[in-house]
């Protein structure tokens, strides 16, 4: 083989290596690995039900679900679960049909029901547990459409059902930052663009580093930030009974250690993620 013929394959290999990159980019498993822990969530969901009913939970509700990859970790929790995943997006939708429920057992699959559709519809189908994560909720920036969200939420909860959000705050959340956390394989950057002290509106991206290349705004979310005392007075106005806190613990190094405990008081922190749980 002559010196132009092994400059010309090395030339090919290069073209077909960045092709295989740009497919080998998934942005929906980069979240799930870098944002999600969906295996933990559903056993904390699991286990506050418990808590506070006395007794287990059948149907969870995952509204804005996305990938529902809460819901499919749920059915594998318990034989006897079923889910029920909620989102206007068929993008996400897709994407979990194609890599989540097809590895499930048919049994598992039977007892998942996804359905396209909006959040603040009405005759929703009802659950023991109802749970809007990742703050998608967020997105609703107007006072009285949460507070049909939330209303909605309640009138589709089972008896003795339980409502489930997560939250964060924080003085870091009122100026523009980009965080950067390195992974396997790839690094995440969470990017505050804002903050307007007005609205509590920020604008937020995702980025991911791969390959080499950073890609910028793989996910966007133009939200309202909401503070828990916001959203308690929110469900007690639409009648949910009981209202908790549950707060994330400090880890030696100063960040979240992933573990929630029931609070009537938090720390100020330059961040802080929370769940907030609403009994009906």
């Amino acid at each position: 083989m002559t010196k132009k013929e092994v400059n010309h394959r090395k030339k090919v290999r290069r073209r077909v290596n960045k092709k295989s990159a740009k497919i080998l980019f998934d942005k929906y498993e980069l979240y799930r690995k870098a944002v999600q822990s969906a295996e933990n969530d559903v056993v904390f969901i699991r286990d506050t039900y418990k808590e506070l009913k006395g007794k287990g939970a059948r149907t969870f509700r995952e509204d804005f679900c996305g990938t529902f990859a809460l819901s499919t970790e749920w059915i594998k929790l318990n034989p006897r679960h079923e889910a029920i995943g909620i989102d206007l997006d068929p993008e996400p939708m897709a994407y979990g049909r194609q890599n989540y429920l097809i590895k499930m057992r048919p049994e598992q699959q039977r007892r998942m029901k996804l359905l396209e559709g909006n959040v603040l519809d009405a005759n929703l189908p009802k659950a023991d547990i109802v749970a809007a994560m990742n703050f998608s909720y967020f997105c609703f920036k107007q006072r009285d459409v949460l507070k049909k969200y939330f209303a909605n939420v309640l009138k589709t909860l089972n008896k003795d059902g339980m409502f489930l959000v997560d939250i964060f705050g924080g003085s870091q959340c009122y100026d523009a930052i980009e965080d950067t956390i390195k992974h396997e394989g790839f690094t995440y950057y969470w990017d505050q663009t804002n903050f307007d002290p007005v609205t509590n509106e920020a604008l937020f991206h995702i980025h991911f580093r791969v390959w080499g290349k950073k890609i910028e705004q793989v996910f966007s979310y133009d939200w309202r930030i909401w503070s828990i005392p916001e959203i308690r007075d929110i469900m007690h106005e639409v009648g949910f009974r009981k209202t908790h806190v549950y707060w994330e613990g400090t880890a030696k190094d100063g960040t979240g250690d992933g573990n929630f405990t029931r609070v009537d008081h938090g720390e100020a922190c330059q961040s802080w993620i929370a769940y907030i749980v609403g009994e009906k």
